[in-house]
């Protein structure tokens, strides 16, 4: 994946991250579960993209 479409959906996630926060509201616990989530989401998803978490394709189930 080219470093330009991975920035591009890195501000594209941030985007509507802010915008959650902004306009739903919710409780500040929930808000902050739910960035912990998106950014464990996308700390995984960029180890994935570079190629240095290789250990999930290697996981078979049945």
């Amino acid at each position: 994946m080219p470093l330009v479409q991975v920035i591009v959906l890195l501000i594209i996630v941030g985007v509507v991250l802010f915008l959650i926060n902004q306009y739903i509201p919710m409780a500040a616990s929930i808000k902050s579960i739910l960035n912990a989530v998106v950014v464990i989401a996308v700390i995984i998803w960029l180890l994935n993209v570079f190629g240095l978490l290789s250990g999930g394709t290697r996981i078979h189930i049945g």
